[in-house]
C-alpha cells in the first residue's frame, strides 16, 4: 500500500518552536482555524484577524503578505492539530482492523473537544471552497481526498491481514465511515450536545462489527 498524504504528514516529527516570532505565528494561525469555522476562508482577512487577536495589520502582515498566504497557512495550522489529535495516535495501532476504528473513534473525539467553534474545521472549508477554484481549494479539497483514501486503503490493510471481509469494497465502506462520521460533526456543531458523537460510535460499531471476521 502506498502512503497517502496524510500519512506521510502524520510521520513527520512536529517543528520546535524556536522563537517567539513562530509562538507568535502559531497562536495567530489557531485564532485564525477559529474563525475560520464560523466566518469561512474567504471571510477570513487580514483585518479581521488584526482586531481578532489584538494586533495591527502590519504586524500581522510581517507573518502573511497576502490573504492566500494567510488561508493556506491557516489549513496547515489545523492539519497539524488534526495530524496530532486522529491520526497519529490511530496509526500506532498495530492491525488493519484496529487502525480503522481508531480512525473514526478518534475523529469522533476530535469533534468532540470543540477544538473549532465550527466543527471540524476540513468539513466546514471543503463545504464552503468547493465551488471556489484556486490554490486553497485545491488543498482543502484535497485533505478530505486523502482522509476518504486513508480510510480505504487501511480497509484493504485489514483485508489482507484477513481480519475484514475481503467482499467489502474498500471506497464503499470508507464512504459509509465518512458519512456516519460528517452528520456527527454536522449536529454536534449545531447542538453542542454528546448525542450525535455516542450515535455515529454506536451505528460504527456495529458496522465495523458486520464487516469483521474475527471479534476485535
Amino acid at each position: 500500500m502506498s502512503d497517502t498524504s496524510l500519512e506521510t504528514g502524520a510521520a513527520k516529527p512536529a517543528r520546535k518552536r524556536r522563537s517567539d516570532g513562530e509562538r507568535s505565528r502559531n497562536a495567530i494561525l489557531r485564532e485564525a482555524a477559529q474563525l475560520a469555522t464560523i466566518d469561512g476562508l474567504n471571510g477570513l482577512s487580514i483585518s479581521r484577524l488584526a482586531d481578532a487577536v489584538g494586533m495591527s495589520k502590519s504586524g500581522l502582515f510581517a507573518h502573511f503578505g497576502s490573504k492566500q498566504e494567510l488561508q493556506l497557512a491557516t489549513i496547515e495550522a489545523a492539519s497539524a492539530i488534526f495530524s496530532e489529535q486522529v491520526l497519529e495516535p490511530a496509526l500506532l495501532a498495530p492491525t488493519g482492523m484496529q487502525r480503522l476504528r481508531l480512525l473514526a473513534d478518534r475523529y469522533l473525539s476530535y469533534i468532540e473537544a470543540a477544538n473549532f467553534p465550527g466543527g471540524c474545521f476540513f468539513a466546514s472549508i471543503a463545504a464552503e471552497m468547493d465551488t471556489h477554484p484556486g490554490p486553497v481549494r485545491d488543498v482543502a479539497v484535497g485533505f478530505m481526498a486523502d482522509w476518504l483514501a486513508l480510510l480505504a486503503q487501511t480497509v484493504e490493510q485489514a483485508q489482507a491481514e484477513g481480519d475484514l471481509d475481503p467482499e467489502v469494497e474498500p471506497a464503499q465502506l470508507a464512504f459509509e465511515i465518512e458519512a456516519h462520521l460528517l452528520l456527527s460533526n454536522a449536529l454536534f456543531a449545531i447542538s453542542a450536545e454528546a448525542a450525535p458523537i455516542e450515535r455515529a460510535r454506536k451505528a460504527l460499531d456495529r458496522r465495523f462489527g458486520e464487516v469483521a471476521t474475527v471479534s476485535a
